[in-house]
């Protein structure tokens, strides 16, 4: 039976500080031997990412100015998926990044990615360069490619590499047009990166697929020597 001469105790008398160290204690740990940190902790669907981007790019910055305004304009079109979920990439515009080898094209696609999720943006992406796409799409015993180009076609966020650098056929042109043709039709935005004038461009993929690229994507012009070669002289 309750002892009604008991006072109740009241309701967060504890005190914030005392439950803190009171969880402590239980856990084994010692509050006041626990380091301070002053920095935030890391955002942790960024960690998640930079297990995916290539070591050479984990720390990239999208520090370009048309690059910032892109990512903005992302992050403002994205939407939840449900109810208190993480606002996701949903649709937006695409950047074409021009310039010769070495100028930061891929740097800088990385690192929309890093700024995108850094802006708490959820951000389900895909990378791959031309080449690797086509030849993971070759027909071959045992593998769906064409469930494969589906998956890379309906992603939300793609980065395209070095198109126009793989050796262009009939069929390349084909896969090409069809997974720019979708993402055109449905605003996905995608990353593509070049080496080639666009006037070369066009003669590499064709002019269904130079026409769509004229309409979707912003084109960032990137100039400047090899950084490559600078940091190795």
């Amino acid at each position: 039976m309750r002892d009604r001469n008991r006072d109740p105790k009241p309701l967060g008398s504890e005190g914030p500080m005392a439950r803190i160290a009171r969880i402590l204690a239980a856990r084994g740990l010692d509050p006041a031997a626990e380091p301070v940190h002053d920095s935030p902790e890391p955002i942790a669907a960024l960690e998640a990412a930079e297990t995916r981007i290539p070591l050479r790019y984990r720390s990239a910055v999208g520090d370009h100015p048309q690059v910032e305004a892109w990512v903005r304009e992302v992050a403002s079109k994205a939407v939840p998926p449900g109810k208190g979920a993480r606002r996701q990439v949903h649709m937006g515009p695409s950047l074409l990044f021009v310039g010769s080898t070495g100028t930061g094209k891929t740097h800088l696609a990385y690192g929309a990615i890093r700024s995108l999720i850094g802006a708490e943006v959820g951000v389900r992406w895909h990378a791959t360069t031309a080449a690797d796409l086509y030849a993971d799409l070759r027909p071959r015993a045992g593998v769906d490619t064409e469930r494969e180009l589906r998956a890379v076609s309906r992603c939300p966020l793609l980065i395209l590499d070095d198109l126009g650098a793989a050796r262009a056929s009939e069929w390349t042109e084909e896969i090409t047009y069809r997974l720019i043709n979708h993402r055109y039709n449905e605003m996905l935005p995608t990353m593509i990166t070049t080496n080639l004038p666009i006037r070369d461009l066009r003669t590499a993929v064709g002019d269904r697929v130079a026409s769509r690229l004229a309409e979707m994507t912003e084109r960032v012009v990137l100039t400047g020597t090899d950084r490559r070669r600078g940091s190795t002289a």
